[in-house]
């Protein structure tokens, strides 16, 4: 690799089906900051963590309808996923829920993703394991001098300082390990205790807040794409750099993309009212509603019986009519957008969140020509873009 050249990296823990499809828009907006800075874009494999109920949970649709699925593996807990198998009973349980995907290389999760990554290699993204064996073992004495600095306390006192700042951060140095034990045989990861030293044949595995500072001392990095979360707790490390002797690169943050129907004329601001469900955003003008049609008051003459009995009639009426109200918005945006409101919401946000977040980077992955579209959207310097879906998917 050309050290000259700027290296712009990103990555993340790998997951069945690429999932969630948010590891495939960090892939396109690495490669695309690559392509403008002339430079090389790398996808870090992190197929070193071991958080198994991520990697293994996704989701198919059944019909138009979503629903959850997660898969199993027959490996001892605490195994990094770039050692979990994918039988060929995996890839059948696959198949069955997103349809014909490409067969691996060898039987393994990391091989299944590198697969289903194809479309990605083959236009300019490099991928890079961290575990591959004789990179690893260079960095070992590296890594051992590293414990030797005392990286935990300034972890520790980093926190302190961001917490006292009001700062929010979801990784804890004061509770999760910042190193652990990796079997490059078993694949097993232990947690390392401060002080406790590397068993025999183990690797050195950094936790979290450390591997910005190990993807640097692999790579000659330049720009890191980062989610939120991730620059969160690259803010843990800020005061290590200078103590491993490295130069921090320049984060950049990840884009958001939404793939919408074809057609669809959205701009960014009309996105949170359509997760709401608030449809009179989309209306040019307010519409007269059913529920305002009962607005009388009780007459004097009437007397308290009848006067209350009539408020509580007309309270139960309109608590029906605002759901006209409602269904009479539904109705009006559909004819705008030319759908269903309620169906596009659940097509952006499936289970409430935006669907790079839960949906399998799959669908996306095996359509070339979306793929084209969002490494062109996600090379302006827009934070928000909107791609439109191939025709019949």
């Amino acid at each position: 690799m050309e050290t000259q050249r700027p290296v712009v990296v990103t990555g993340q823990q790998i997951g069945v089906g690429w999932t969630p499809a948010l590891s495939v828009i960090k892939a396109l907006a690495a490669l695309a900051l690559a392509q403008r800075l002339g430079g090389e874009a790398i996808y870090w494999m992190a197929d070193e963590d071991h958080d198994r109920l991520e990697v293994a949970s996704t989701v198919a649709f059944q019909g138009d309808r979503l629903h959850r699925h997660r898969f199993t593996f027959a490996s001892p807990q605490g195994t990094a996923t770039g050692w979990l198998p994918w039988t060929d009973v995996h890839q059948q349980e696959a198949e069955a829920l997103w349809g014909p995907l490409p067969t691996p290389d060898r039987p393994t999760l990391r091989n299944h993703v590198l697969a289903l990554g194809k479309p990605l290699w083959s236009r300019g993204l490099r991928f890079f394991s961290p575990t591959e064996r004789t990179l690893r073992d260079s960095i070992q004495p590296e890594l051992e001098r590293w414990r030797t600095l005392g990286l935990e306390a300034a972890l520790v006192r980093q926190a302190e300082t961001l917490e006292a700042e009001g700062f929010d951060f979801k990784l804890d140095p004061r509770e999760q390990a910042a190193w652990f034990s990796l079997d490059p045989i078993t694949g097993r990861r232990l947690r390392l205790d401060t002080g406790a030293p590397c068993p025999a044949g183990c690797w050195l595995s950094p936790g979290a807040a450390l591997r910005p500072l190990m993807q640097s001392l692999m790579l000659p990095v330049t720009h890191a794409v980062l989610g939120p979360a991730e620059r969160a707790y690259w803010r843990l490390a800020e005061p290590l750099w200078e103590k491993v002797e490295l130069t921090p690169p320049q984060i950049v943050p990840r884009p958001t993309a939404y793939v919408v129907p074809g057609g669809l004329s959205l701009v960014p601001s009309q996105l949170e009212a359509l997760r709401a469900g608030y449809w009179e955003a989309f209306l040019p003008e307010t519409l007269p509603l059913p529920s305002q049609a009962l607005l009388g008051q009780p007459q004097a003459e009437w007397g308290t019986g009848i006067g209350n009995r009539f408020r509580q009639e007309l309270a139960r009426a309109r608590h029906h009519l605002l759901k006209l109200d409602r269904r009479l918005h539904r109705d009006r945006v559909g004819n705008l957008l030319g759908e269903d409101p309620e169906r596009l919401r659940q097509r952006l946000f499936p289970f409430g969140k935006p669907q790079e977040r839960v949906l399998p980077g799959a669908f996306w992955l095996r359509d070339e020509a979306l793929l084209d579209r969002l490494l062109i959207a996600l090379g302006s310097d827009e934070k928000l873009v909107m791609v439109e879906a191939s025709p019949n998917r």
